[in-house]
């Protein structure tokens, strides 16, 4: 538990946050393969970013996607950064939508 908060829930954390015990930190902006490996082991992963906004979010959708669970990322970027990890477990279909609208002409 951290910040009153438990590690499963865990998602986005202000860039200066300290590293939670039992999370692997992959580093910043890690390549894809060093990524892939630690999640291999089952842990909890952990990537830090930081950047232009627009290559930031790219970036957490690219990581989620692959199924890090943790990230560090300036505090500007903190709702950001949650509103993609959203959008991406929809996605995936791991939550249910915020809105889902039903198109009928």
């Amino acid at each position: 538990m951290i910040w009153g908060v438990e590690l499963r829930d865990l998602r986005v954390l202000p860039l200066g946050a300290p590293i939670p015990d039992g999370v692997m930190d992959a580093g910043i902006s890690p390549p894809v393969a060093k990524v892939s490996e630690l999640l291999a082991t089952g842990d909890t992963v952990l990537v830090s970013l930081d950047g232009e906004e627009a290559a930031l979010l790219a970036a957490a959708s690219v990581y989620a996607w692959l199924g890090v669970q943790a990230f560090r990322v300036p505090a500007e970027h903190l709702a950001a950064v949650r509103q993609v990890l959203d959008m991406v477990a929809s996605i995936k279909g791991t939550r249910q939508p915020t809105l889902s609208r039903r198109g009928l002409a």
